[in-house]
């Protein structure tokens, strides 16, 4: 099997992060070769063999918008899920985890079990949900994958499995040519709120709902790993996925990201934690409804529905549950105030605002959300302490990750600090970090 590369540096990804793609392409070939020749007729051939490319992501802004219909600035990582592919002649589908060895074999069937708590969660859901969604008749594959991005770290690693499943089982099933799907999914946007369905569980469409992979998230991550633009952040607003424009990042600019090394793992209290700051949207809306007749699906369509909804919603909410208050307020503030102004300060160069506008964004995390830890606040103190434009942790909270955004001139030294104190302030969560640098990348592409 040759893969082009070239491919990857066209459609802009770095030279130095083509270069470091290549090892975990060919780590994942020589894995998938090995495991075909396990096989009864011991056939490692892999001239039918299909590669893709599919990045993390960067929430830039956006705290816990996507699934109650508000707005996000995103961007691909240079960083993310290296995958090849073959299609199968039965429904069998295995995959592989090349640098762990880590074996699913299981089938692509509608009634197939997902486990909780393990990565094949999320390619088992895709199977099936596809299943159900376009029947018979369907093949597996084997898969083999190798990846740099640090899991469960808030960078979308699980959404970017769920992406590069999905890909890679559409493309030897040739979904595309079908009605349904031309029907369902005529754009990217559609294909990532189908996908943000199949990981919540939710109805799509035509397509009824399961129960997805346990988190009541939205479809912000599969945008991002879909849509995104080179050098670019793009502005999304969910509830349908809605383009809204692109606003380019400063050339002379990079994204230093820094993995705290507390994993943001979306299970047991964490997961309710999360899930809970979905309900809260849910049940604010509810309020709305009662009181107004209305029949506004998300907070998004609440507090856009009259000229005075955000101002009359905060007052309904006033004497509420505090927990309610404050969800709305971060809500309304993030997607329709700093998310907007963010963009056109990028727009005008003018920095110094930006920067100003972020840490508000921040400070409402650690406020009114409540789901940042020592470890995140820190690092993005920190981060403008060191001379940052701009820093704020993204992703679901309760761990994760951060990003500053730093001169091209001085990010390496910059990253070296950075990394430095963080070890001092943080000895224990120290060892599992990663502080790397990245450009807005290019969205996930077939090789």
């Amino acid at each position: 099997m040759s893969l082009d590369l070239a491919r990857l540096r066209a459609i802009g990804l770095s030279a130095d992060a083509v270069d470091s793609k290549r090892a975990l392409f060919d780590d994942a070939c020589a894995a998938l070769r090995e495991l075909r020749a396990r096989d009864p007729d011991g056939n490692p051939d892999l001239s039918a063999a299909r590669g893709f490319w599919v990045p993390g992501r960067v929430e830039f802004l956006g705290k816990h918008t996507d699934y109650a219909g508000g707005r996000s600035l995103l961007c691909a990582l240079e960083r993310g899920i290296c995958i090849v592919a073959i299609p199968r002649t039965d429904q069998r589908l295995r995959i592989l985890d090349a640098p762990l060895g880590d074996l699913l074999d299981a089938v692509v069937d509608p009634l197939v079990n997902a486990p909780v708590g393990h990565w094949s969660t999320y390619p088992l859901t895709v199977a099936r949900r596809i299943a159900r969604d376009f029947g018979e008749p369907l093949v597996g594959a084997d898969i083999a994958f190798a990846s740099d991005l640090p899991p469960a770290s808030g960078m979308s690693s699980s959404s970017a499995l769920v992406v590069a499943t999905f890909l890679a089982l559409a493309d030897v099933n040739r979904l595309t040519e079908r009605d349904e799907y031309r029907h369902t999914l005529p754009t990217l946007e559609h294909l990532a709120e189908y996908l943000g369905a199949i990981e919540n569980g939710y109805a799509y469409d035509a397509f009824s709902g399961d129960t997805g992979v346990g988190t009541f998230g939205g479809s912000e991550d599969h945008t991002a790993i879909l849509c995104s633009r080179t050098g670019q952040l793009v502005q999304y607003s969910f509830c349908p996925v809605r383009f809204e424009r692109a606003v380019p990042l400063p050339a002379d600019h990079e994204l230093v990201i820094a993995y705290s090394g507390v994993i943001a793992e979306k299970i047991g209290a964490a997961r309710e934690h999360y899930n809970r700051l979905s309900q809260a949207t849910q049940e604010i809306a509810a309020h709305w409804h009662d009181a107004t007749g209305r029949d506004d699906v998300t907070l998004g369509d609440v507090v856009t529905s009259e000229p005075k909804a955000a101002e009359r919603v905060l007052a309904m909410i006033r004497d509420s549950k505090g927990e309610l208050h404050d969800r709305l307020a971060q809500f309304i503030l993030e997607t329709t105030e700093l998310i907007p102004r963010a963009g056109d300060a990028l727009t005008r160069g003018d920095l110094r605002q930006l920067g100003s506008l972020v840490s508000r964004s921040q400070a409402s995390a650690e406020r009114l959300l409540r789901n940042q830890i020592d470890e995140t606040v820190w690092l993005a103190r920190d981060a403008r302490a060191c001379g940052a434009v701009a820093a704020s942790a993204f992703g679901a909270g309760f761990g994760g990750a951060v990003w500053a955004l730093v001169s091209s001139a001085r990010a390496s030294a910059f990253r070296a600090t950075w990394s430095d104190r963080y070890t001092t302030q943080f000895p224990i969560a120290a060892p599992h970090a990663k502080f790397f640098s990245t450009h807005a990348g290019p969205p996930a592409t077939r090789l």
